[in-house]
């Protein structure tokens, strides 16, 4: 069975909707909800995301602070894992955010008391930020911490100032500073060295550390320094202790909340959907809309959201009066554009955005929507376009219930017209007595007579220009629309009687079956097409679009020219494109346009030995050495 969210393009607007999100949860979320069935939910939902849209539009924002990577944080915590300096601050400022949340909505609740209320219940964890943002400064601990972590950095910028000191007295002494190759103190891993030159690296006690690519510097680390470093590694290993201590202690206190963070978490990410889906609604001037569960559909003039301004609105009422509705109309006239319209705005209704309409509308929420439409042909399993269609409408029949939207576009098209209009009949009245709210698109005037005749049935026709002979895409309640066959084939000049015949075939299908006897003509040939007339300069199309111009008839061919070269093609291939007369001036020298032709002649005559040709050669021969 077709799948309604991707044949109606609702799947694309969900992911539109997606990506105006902040979390990767709300994102995931929006992409995995489906629209909702039962109408107390929906009316929750529409609710909701008019009063986000009533936020927005006064220019506030709901501040939704570290949500980005809060996911991934929280799964971190899960996992035991500790957290960094830059992690805690992030976390921080997310549970920093329920407060602003609860005052931003709290000063709008007189307006927004769903919003509110959901507020209401997040967490407290003011204990948790206030240890966070107390040790945490930026992407460090602060040193006031703890006593260990104050007593050891103290240790270590004291070991750091000594190490110092000591080799400044190597950079400052006049006998080392010529071993030195530049007067710089050196920091190689976590030693500190001086740049000695190679062929003095035994003039300074020490160990070498490394040397130089060329290897004319060698890093000595002197020996009173290397004590020095050693107490230093020593220092900054009880520091890092102290830091993973203080840092898993904070990540500990988000641990032991995580249970009331994860529900807190589950309402904000639930506010970010519901703004999500107010950012689109208000893209699309969206209008607040009334649902119903009596199975009543009434569209004021609902506009489809992604064909945009461009879009013609849709005005169509279904189950007040009748419980199903035939559409009429020419081919490429918006009926299935209608269906779709229909279909997508019950949908994004349900899935609780707020669609574009004149203010009247009133939505449905159904069980299910049912959907027949494009081309059914499955190649993998043989399948005529045909037999598509009836595989999906069979799947189809056996979902239509009551609290059913079922939506079938050229109901029985695809076989014999009869057979198709019969069969469709058939479905639709067993779809009508299963319950389902039925909607069907169709050319055949059986199915047109079946919708005028049922008392619970009602038409409906698409809009025709008859002026320009174009659609208007506008769905005309309570009319039958027709192909427009006949009117297109007048405003064509189609022979009248033609015309005429073909509404006597309609009714009564008299058709002419006697064979006639042809003649041949006078001279005892077979009628033959007269060949058509061409003119010298005409523009004309041969074959594979071909465009030349016309140079001279020769038997039943034309003599060609294009691209500086003649061709022969039948003249029954050639189609007028424009006539000489009007692509060139009254007293335009036409012969000029095939020089080329003339030249070639010209050549080919003195090839074959043309007196007349080798005539014409010597009197030019005679001219050039005149001029000369």
């Amino acid at each position: 069975m077709k799948n309604v969210l991707t044949e109606t393009e609702f799947t694309k607007i969900r992911n539109l909707i997606s990506q105006t999100a902040i979390s990767d949860k709300g994102r995931e979320s929006i992409l995995n909800r489906k629209p909702a069935t039962q109408i107390n939910t929906v009316r929750s939902w529409l609710a909701e995301t008019q009063e986000a849209m009533t936020i927005l539009a006064s220019g506030q924002h709901i501040p939704l602070m570290g949500l980005a990577q809060i996911g991934h944080l929280t799964q971190k915590v899960i996992k035991g894992q500790i957290l960094e300096p830059s992690e805690l601050t992030e976390y921080s400022d997310f549970l920093r955010s329920f407060q602003l949340i609860q005052k931003l909505l709290a000063k709008n609740a007189y307006q927004v008391p769903t919003l509110f209320a959901y507020s209401q219940q997040l967490g407290d964890f003011s204990e948790i930020t206030k240890e966070i943002t107390g040790m945490v400064n930026g992407t460090r601990l602060n040193s006031d911490s703890s006593r260990q972590l104050r007593k050891a950095r103290n240790q270590v910028q004291k070991i750091e100032g000594e190490i110092e000191t000591t080799l400044q007295k190597y950079l400052r002494n006049g006998t080392t500073q010529k071993y030195l190759q530049e007067r710089l103190i050196l920091k190689k891993g976590d030693r500190y060295t001086l740049p000695v030159k190679a062929e003095f690296q035994n003039k300074i006690t020490g160990t070498i550390i490394e040397r130089s690519n060329k290897g004319t510097t060698v890093f000595v680390e002197p020996s009173n320094v290397a004590r020095l470093n050693e107490k230093l590694i020593l220092a900054q290993a009880e520091e890092v202790a102290e830091v993973y201590q203080l840092l898993a202690y904070l990540t500990g206190l988000l641990a032991a909340a995580q249970e009331k963070i994860a529900y807190s978490l589950e309402i904000v990410v639930e506010l970010d959907i519901i703004f999500a889906r107010a950012k689109y609604s208000r893209s699309i001037d969206g209008v607040k809309i009334a649902v119903n569960d009596e199975e009543i559909v009434h569209l004021d003039n609902v506009t489809h959201p992604l064909l945009g301004k461009n879009a013609v609105p849709l005005s169509v009422s279904l189950g007040t009066d009748a419980r199903g509705l035939i559409i009429t109309g020419p081919n490429a006239g918006g009926k299935t554009v209608v269906l779709k319209t229909l279909a997508l705005t019950c949908l994004l209704t349900a899935f609780g955005v707020l669609v574009h309409h004149g203010g009247n509308s009133n939505i449905a929420i159904f069980k299910e929507i049912l959907i027949d439409i494009g081309d059914q042909q499955d190649m993998e399993n043989a399948l005529s376009t045909f037999s598509g269609h009836m595989q999906n409408i069979a799947e189809i029949l056996r979902h239509s219930k009551r609290d059913t939207l079922v939506l079938l576009d050229e109901i029985g098209s695809g076989t014999e017209p009869n057979e198709g209009a019969a069969l469709g009949i058939a479905i639709m009245e067993q779809m009508y007595q299963n319950g389902a709210l039925v909607v069907a698109t169709t050319h055949y005037g059986e199915i047109k007579d079946f919708a005028l005749a049922h008392e619970d049935f009602k038409t409906a026709a698409m809009a025709f220009d008859a002026k320009t002979l174009t659609p208007k895409y506008q769905l005309i309640m309570n009319a039958v629309g027709n192909s427009n066959a006949f009117f297109i084939a007048e405003k064509m000049q189609l022979q009248k009687d033609v015309i005429d015949r073909s509404r006597q075939l309609l009714q009564q299908k008299d058709y002419a079956s006697k064979k006639r006897e042809f003649k041949n003509n006078s001279q005892g040939k077979p009628l033959r097409q007269k060949l058509p007339q061409f003119q010298k300069g005409d523009r004309v199309v041969a074959p594979e679009n071909v465009t030349a111009l016309f140079y001279k008839a020769d038997g039943e061919n034309g003599i060609l020219y294009a691209n500086k070269k003649f061709f022969s093609v039948p003249l029954r291939r050639l189609r007028l494109e424009m006539a000489a007369d009007e692509l060139y001036p009254l007293d335009y020298d036409v012969e000029s346009l095939f020089h080329d032709f003339h030249e070639e002649k010209f050549k080919k005559d003195l090839a074959r030995g043309s007196k007349k040709a080798h005539k014409k050669l010597r009197k030019m021969e005679k001219e050039r050495r005149e001029k000369l």
